[in-house]
């Protein structure tokens, strides 16, 4: 019988000069044709912050400040069509370099600023669970 298990993941809700959030529309099966911020699995002695900061290099090409990023909420997020059950940690950015690039083509198929008022409806689990807790 395999392990039930709750994995931790990391959300990086970013913001430019304008104050828009970057998410990007996902691919991989996991969430396809939903749209979340760049982050991924903390992995064994890492911080959030260094989750964070890993990630979002990754994902997007974006450097972060670690001086710059904070908690700023935390779901529960059950993944009823996978039975993969995450906590995720949300954390706050708007000091970076760089322009967001796709550095995964296989998970991502875009990178898009969003006003706070105007995001798409298909959202990830955890940000729409994000948001039905806290205000971007």
């Amino acid at each position: 019988m395999e392990e039930k298990i709750v994995k931790i993941g990391i959300g990086v809700l970013i913001y430019n000069h304008k104050n828009e959030v970057l998410l990007g529309l996902r691919k991989s099966k996991h969430g396809n044709g939903t749209w979340c911020p760049p982050g991924g699995h903390l992995e064994y002695g890492e911080s959030f912050e260094d989750t964070a900061i890993r990630e979002t290099a990754e994902e997007t090409g974006l450097i972060l400040d670690e001086k710059n990023l904070n908690v700023c909420g935390v779901t529960n997020d059950f993944f009823k069509e996978s039975g993969k059950h995450y906590i995720t940690v949300m954390m706050k950015a708007s000091n970076f370099a760089g322009n967001p690039t796709i550095k995964e083509p296989d998970k991502c198929a875009k990178w898009k600023w969003f006003a706070k008022d105007q995001l798409p409806d298909d959202l990830f689990l955890p940000l729409s669970n994000f948001l039905n807790k806290y205000s971007l």
